[in-house]
């Protein structure tokens, strides 16, 4: 899987890509995720990717022509016919665990990471797959939702998560579910006299059938 982003703010997405489980995924070239300046593919001599609005409203609006070229040329990079580009938006449909899992079955996707006031609409309509958003409410770009799609597709491969039977039971594992409540030493915590904080006894009694049952139990289903 090839995952490439789309921004104005690249240096945005160093620390969180070349850390923790999406660093080692990519250094085992389990997956490849390629950032790009979208200012690389403005043509006027400032390298604008932005402009006002028509319609007298406030706020800037990012260019059609610069995330047009930056999208042919990312296309061109990749060969296979399996990719979705999408752009992230606030009214886009809000991503969900199953469309995290058919996204992984595309070879490339590319995510535009808007900012300012918006992106100018004919990105939506013309250059973009689909417009995708993380929830109902309004961040300040697009960079982050960005960071949690790649996140969330690029675990769904083999050898991305160090023990695959990590993934089973996680919430929205099977179904719109929470996951069940986990606990790890010490058993007993007191942060202050009088005060014990327990682990639930059914966990450490060793009977794996009710452990098993106190799980099943202890989902939450979302309404």
């Amino acid at each position: 899987m090839i995952f490439d982003v789309l921004t104005i703010f690249p240096e945005m997405f160093e620390g969180y890509f070349n850390s923790s489980i999406l660093g080692k995924a990519q250094k085992k070239k389990l997956i490849r995720i390629r950032v790009h300046n979208i200012r690389d593919y403005a043509t006027d001599k400032h390298s604008m990717t932005d402009d006002t609005a028509y319609g007298g409203i406030s706020g800037m609006v990012m260019k059609v022509e610069p995330i047009h070229r930056a999208v042919q040329a990312v296309k061109r990079k990749t060969r296979s016919p399996k990719k979705r580009v999408i752009l992230m938006s606030a009214k886009g449909k809000v991503l969900t665990q199953q469309k995290v899992r058919t996204l992984a079955k595309y070879d490339q996707i590319i995510l535009i990471a808007g900012h300012y006031k918006g992106v100018d609409e004919r990105v939506a309509k013309y250059v973009a797959d689909e417009e995708m958003s993380i929830g109902e409410f309004v961040i300040t770009g697009g960079e982050l939702p960005a960071m949690m799609v790649v996140d969330a597709v690029a675990r769904m491969f083999k050898g991305v998560i160090g023990k695959e039977a990590s993934k089973e039971g996680e919430s929205f594992s099977k179904g719109v579910q929470y996951e069940h409540p986990v606990y790890t030493r010490p058993e007993v915590f007191s942060p202050k006299r009088g005060t014990n904080w327990k682990v639930p006894g059914v966990l450490v009694s060793g009977d794996h059938k009710k452990i098993e049952e106190w799980r099943n139990k202890n989902r939450t289903a979302l309404d």
